[in-house]
């Protein structure tokens, strides 16, 4: 039963989805977003869209598995990743300020092609991690609720999440935002009223739980999460295509409300993790199967589809930035809708295909992508806010810092790269990493600075 209510549901959804898509896509607005007679789209079309694009089915998992195992320091952790949205609306203003009209535009005029090679390969991993996982997200779902039908489930939303990204590109993600956003705030806010109003709700309690593991953990990625938030929003595609949609006023606004919006959804959702360990549930599949035996069927449904919306949302949204990404910035396809509509099917079966890789642990690829951006934090600072300039040797230096620092995360389980690391738990090993890229990082980017 719990199954064919959430199919309709979800089916719902897509339906209301692909009538909310424009009716005619033009090349202006499937690259550039603007709608109808070439309008920008309005303040909370943006705010919705980008909360939508970043609340999304991986970050509301990983905010409730940290909680479940961290108490309240692992969902503020990563609710920490949620201040991506002030530090990246006050990059994107020192951008425009400059005459810049995207980050390639400011690293190209400053370390030329091969800067914006080292940026645009980081940004593709990004956005490929992005359907990977929020594919994934599904799959557990669907596994979670029927047996087997993780894969089918998989396949179906990427088909359907395809259709109507393919049809209107950034035009259809914005306005399709609108819609998906407003379904996951009803449906997660009755969610989250039936939580905080059970009987075995206690906010005083979840407020101060150590979590199943203890909250010391927690704490480290906090600080991991602090190191990060700085350079994680410019490697965001998505985020960043919105910074250059509307006027300057209307986006600063946007990203302030973003901001609130999305951390306390992260927060809310976070309490649910929190409450599984604090009640002594046994973890079981990603938190799905533990929160189907906590919590009645209806609000066990509400909080599948809240996940399901969410992943629908980001895969539009990431599909309408790969196409820009590969159209616009690398020129490797023409400018048109259908040039467009390639990149986005080879970037839907990659990720599809990399949901069979088997590799389940979700916040690995925001740790790995998180630390490989971290090579723009001294070149922002240094570049964009000090207003010196750099060598490319110099870039080039905290650019294979971070890199290899994302790749001695990713491949910590590898005895060559263990024996280089610390001994701890993962995420002591990710701080020595991020301490390390940044200080190596800092080091050539200001041996290579000089005055203009």
């Amino acid at each position: 039963m719990q199954t064919t209510v959430l199919i309709a549901l979800l089916g719902a959804v897509v339906l209301a989805s692909l009538w909310a898509a424009p009716r005619r896509a033009s090349v202006d607005g499937f690259f550039g977003g603007l709608g109808a007679e070439g309008r920008v789209p309005g303040l909370w079309v943006l705010v919705l869209s980008q909360v939508t694009t970043w609340i999304f089915a991986r970050s509301l998992m990983n905010a409730a598995i940290l909680g479940y195992y961290y108490g309240i320091a692992g969902t503020l952790a990563y609710a920490a990743y949620y201040g991506s949205f002030l530090t990246g609306g006050f990059i994107v203003a020192r951008l425009r300020a400059g005459g810049a009209r995207s980050m390639q535009d400011w690293l190209g005029a400053r370390f030329g092609t091969t800067g914006n090679a080292c940026y645009n390969l980081v940004i593709a991993l990004r956005l490929l991690s992005e359907v990977f996982a929020n594919l994934l997200v599904v799959g557990l779902i669907f596994n979670a609720v029927l047996a087997g039908s993780g894969t089918t489930a998989i396949l179906i939303v990427a088909v359907l999440g395809l259709a109507y990204s393919a049809w209107g590109g950034l035009s259809a993600a914005l306005r399709t935002d609108v819609v998906q956003m407003v379904v996951f705030l009803v449906v997660f806010g009755v969610a989250f009223v039936a939580l905080v109003a059970s009987p075995g709700f206690d906010f005083g309690a979840v407020m101060t739980a150590p979590g199943a593991s203890g909250p010391y953990n927690g704490w480290v990625l906090l600080v991991v999460a602090l190191l990060q938030v700085f350079s994680y929003p410019a490697h965001d595609p998505v985020m960043m295509d919105r910074g250059f949609i509307a006027d300057e006023a209307t986006t600063r606004a946007s990203f302030l409300h973003a901001f609130w919006i999305s951390t306390l959804c992260i927060i809310g959702f976070g309490f649910f993790g929190i409450q599984a360990s604090f009640v002594g549930a046994a973890y079981e599949g990603e938190l799905i199967g533990t929160w189907g035996v906590m919590f009645p069927p209806w609000v066990f449904v509400a909080l599948m589809l809240s996940l399901l919306v969410s992943a629908l949302s980001t895969l539009d949204s990431a599909l309408a930035s790969a196409a820009r990404l590969v159209v616009e910035e690398l020129r490797l396809a023409p400018r048109s809708l259908n040039g467009g509509r390639v990149v986005m099917v080879g970037f839907m079966i990659a990720g599809t295909l990399l949901t069979l890789w088997g590799n389940a642990t979700l916040f690995d690829a925001v740790a790995v992508s998180g630390t490989a951006s971290m090579f723009l934090t001294p070149v922002l600072v240094v570049g964009l806010v000090m207003g010196r300039a750099v060598a490319l040797w110099g870039y080039l230096v905290a650019f294979g810092a971070a890199v290899l620092g994302a790749f001695a995360y990713f491949a910590r389980g590898w005895d060559s790269v263990a024996m280089l690391l610390p001994e701890g738990h993962k995420y002591e090993q990710l701080l020595v990493i991020c301490v390390v890229v940044l200080a190596v990082g800092f080091a050539g980017v200001l041996a290579a600075m000089r005055r203009g």
